[in-house]
């Protein structure tokens, strides 16, 4: 069991990420802006939790779904933790993770700053 695990970041991937940044700007009345170093390619809100970020659409896991991340505080045991409780990691990674539940639904993890 983990100490924390909050609700961190929901990633909207798009096929027009001009379209998809006029969209989500004008529904949430909040600047989408640029990611900086660390947070990957792409737009992401940047205040109050949960963040939504956008980023183009490719090929990956990460890609094909809007996906809900949740920060941990220990990365590794929680993907130890999916494979235990029946669910899958899809593309792990050091700082951000792609796993799927045992149900088959996607979701991200990422390693708690701080």
């Amino acid at each position: 069991m983990f100490r924390r695990v909050d609700p961190h970041l929901i990633e909207f991937p798009a096929d027009d990420p001009d379209r998809a940044l006029r969209f989500w700007r004008g529904l949430l009345g909040v600047p989408v802006e640029p990611r900086g170093a660390g947070e990957g390619r792409g737009w992401q809100t940047h205040g109050d939790a949960p963040a939504i970020g956008i980023h183009e659409r490719g090929r990956g896991p990460g890609d094909r779904f809007s996906l809900p991340y949740f920060a941990v505080d220990d990365l590794p045991g929680a993907l130890e933790q999916v494979a235990e409780l029946g669910g899958g990691v899809v593309h792990p990674g050091e700082s951000f993770a792609v796993c799927r539940d045992s149900e088959g639904t996607p979701f991200g993890l990422s390693a708690a700053s701080g």
